[in-house]
């Protein structure tokens, strides 16, 4: 069984920046999908950014409304995922989850993770 914990939230004023952290444990080497979603107060839960691997290879994945500004990655350990979030502004605050699978990302419209972590809130003054 997959848990997952993430951390790095916090409140920061617009045009900052904030780097969450995601450690998946049990069961991580099954795991070939990493990724955030968010879900802002009366929002459905909306897809942040994804990374799926393939023994190096490792591919991206990135919702328009974040391209430029956010940069998923993996970390030295290979169950640790970063989001990092540059240039923040208020429609960025909500309750981030990390998410995991067991299986490659290929489509993120589609994609229903089984795995989810607890959720960190990031509030983004203006």
């Amino acid at each position: 069984q997959v848990q997952l914990v993430e951390s790095g939230g916090g409140l920061v004023q617009a045009g900052g920046s904030l780097r969450l952290s995601c450690v998946a444990s049990g069961g991580t080497f099954s795991i070939y999908t990493m990724g955030w979603f968010r879900q802002a107060p009366g929002k459905e839960r909306e897809f942040v950014a994804a990374i799926s691997w393939s023994g190096r290879t490792a591919r991206t994945y990135y919702a328009d409304s974040v391209k430029g500004r956010f940069t998923i990655s993996r970390g030295y350990a290979v169950n640790t995922v970063y989001l990092q979030m540059n240039s923040l502004k208020s429609e960025d605050t909500a309750v981030y989850y990390c998410a995991a699978d067991l299986s490659r990302v290929v489509d993120t419209s589609t994609w229903v993770p089984g795995y989810w972590g607890q959720g960190t809130e990031v509030t983004v003054s203006s």
